[in-house]
């Protein structure tokens, strides 16, 4: 990958994550309860990968640090 396609990459990942949060603080403020939801849902999320980078439990890390983020930025 070139440094051109990985900045580009983490512009994209960058805008992505601000736009779901932004779209879950939305929708938790009409509707309480989504993040309850998508924490629920955390055991079923897995990596698809296929080769010795196929990590599970980190894929849910993440999803985890985000729905807690996601929580934090709903109550300031």
């Amino acid at each position: 990958m070139t440094d051109d396609i990985a900045v580009q990459a983490r512009r994209r990942e960058i805008a992505s994550e601000h736009l779901l949060f932004k779209t879950i603080e939305y929708i938790e403020a009409q509707h309480p309860g989504l993040l309850d939801f998508l924490e629920a849902s955390l055991d079923h999320l897995g990596d698809p990968a296929r080769d010795d980078t196929k990590d599970d439990e980190a894929v849910r890390t993440i999803a985890r640090r985000m729905v807690a983020g996601a929580r934090a930025q709903g109550t300031s």
